[in-house]
């Protein structure tokens, strides 16, 4: 993309006043997307981001500046409005890079660039017709197929010049259920770190009967009684509510500032001791992914609480400047318009040693959350709240009927210690996380958990 003399250069120059660490990230990534409703693709779009970025330290001073001019002169005149917004110092870097070539745990059979629009709307069609076909009272559908072709390369004054290529696919079918006038959605979103291939192993026709079961399910279940009682979480995306009310919270961007719950706490007991969780970017193919991060350390498999106590956090270069801790190969960003921090990339409970049917029947009368859906949460203080997009009543140990409008609401650190109970299957969901460095792809998982009280928001 950039040549490593030129990005020597415009590192030199960079750092001509006084930084003590020169950075170079540039990116090409190419989105495609196609969209399905009333019966037809509606709209088929092509979108490129092309450009760089330019960060300076001193200390804990950090500069970044952004051009879509790659351009070696382009690039000179960035690195110099970073360098003069740094201010002047009197240190000189003596810059030599040196490419690294870090190999791809996560290979791609079929680019998915490289396919007809009409190879990629019958995948398309498959998952839409699936939903629309399943009931009558399927009243509308919609559905996503999207590709992304993410390049970059990364060039710094430690001497890494490196560069990787990210390619990720998704299908997203959302279906609605109207049932005596009640209105209801079923959403069901696969996505891995690959191309078209990843249609060898998701049906997207099985994609489009979940959205469309879930929106009839729901839609002619009655309203979720409120309470304090034990909820059963199942396993995939149930791993959100880990992510939220736990994983930002120990991300370094809130630690280092004593922002977190868990400032201060490596090596302490903060979860019950069936709870290991982890966050591990090298698992291939996985949807959050990655060989090096952005800022070009290479991915690592992070054991974060381990038997309930907490072993380490996610952090990045800079807010490990401040912590006196090394990065955990956790910096991400959206694009290159974003100053890179710590983020998660594949969270996860990991599997216990409890039966599926025991947990169920350890429950006498409480909430049996078989998806999750989206939520928030408070990094501080780990207050959350999320809805539950599909949740059946348990009776006297026995799944029974679905209820609707069902909320989990609590804090991070007190139900992380109500984790009572971990099954053996572990699964993964795939979702979008927002924060200060924009939406990157992540994944959450989990296996069926017992959470022994949390507050249920309903009716």
């Amino acid at each position: 993309m950039i040549s490593r003399e030129v990005c020597r250069r415009v590192l030199q120059r960079a750092a001509s006043t006084g930084a003590d660490y020169a950075e170079l990230f540039a990116e090409n990534t190419a989105d495609h997307t196609i969209r399905m409703i009333a019966n037809k693709v509606d709209s088929i779009q092509d979108t490129v981001i092309a450009g760089a970025a330019i960060r300076v330290y001193r200390g804990l001073r950090s500069v970044m500046a952004s051009t879509v001019d790659t351009t070696e002169a382009g690039l000179l005149r960035c690195a110099e409005q970073a360098a003069e917004a740094l201010g002047q110092g009197t240190a000189a870097l003596d810059i030599v890079l040196k490419e690294r070539l870090f190999g791809d745990i996560h290979p791609v059979r079929i680019v998915p660039v490289t396919a007809s629009n009409r190879e990629k709307a019958e995948i398309l069609k498959a998952g839409y017709f699936a939903a629309r076909e399943y009931s009558s009272e399927i009243s509308q559908v919609s559905g996503m197929l999207l590709d992304v072709d993410h390049k970059i390369l990364i060039a710094n004054s430690e001497g890494l010049y490196a560069q990787d290529r990210q390619i990720r696919t998704r299908l997203i079918i959302r279906a609605v259920a109207e049932v005596n006038g009640e209105n209801q959605t079923g959403v069901c979103s696969p996505g891995r770190r690959m191309g078209l291939e990843m249609f060898d192993s998701i049906d997207p026709r099985a994609v489009g009967v979940h959205a469309a079961r879930q929106a009839v399910t729901m839609a002619g279940a009655g309203y979720c009684p409120a309470g304090v009682m034990p909820v059963a979480i199942e396993n995939g995306f149930g791993g959100v509510i880990f992510h939220e009310a736990c994983g930002h919270s120990l991300e370094a961007s809130s630690v280092a500032y004593g922002l977190s719950q868990f400032t201060g706490k490596l090596g302490e007991k903060i979860a019950n001791e069936k709870v290991t969780a982890i966050d591990d970017g090298t698992i291939p193919n996985a949807w959050g992914s990655i060989n090096i991060d952005d800022e070009g350390t290479p991915a690592q498999k992070n054991v974060l609480i381990e038997n309930g106590v907490l072993k380490s956090y996610l952090i990045d270069k800079f807010n490990g400047r401040r912590m006196g801790m090394p990065s955990t190969g956790s910096a991400r960003r959206q694009s290159y318009g974003f100053v890179p921090t710590s983020r998660m990339t594949n969270t996860y409970i990991a599997p216990g040693e409890d039966r599926n049917e025991d947990i169920i029947t350890s429950i006498e009368y409480g909430l049996y959350a078989k998806e999750m859906g989206g939520g928030s949460v408070n990094p501080t203080t780990g207050e959350f709240n999320f809805a539950v997009n599909e949740g059946y009543l348990i009776r006297n140990g026995k799944i029974c009927e679905p209820v609707r409008g069902a909320s989990l609401v609590g804090k991070g650190s007190e139900i992380i210690q109500n984790i009572d109970m971990v099954g053996t299957e572990l699964d993964m969901g795939q979702g979008m996380c927002g924060s200060s460095s924009g939406s990157i792809p992540t994944n959450v998982g989990q296996p069926l958990i017992r959470v022994s009280s949390i507050t249920v928001g309903g009716r």
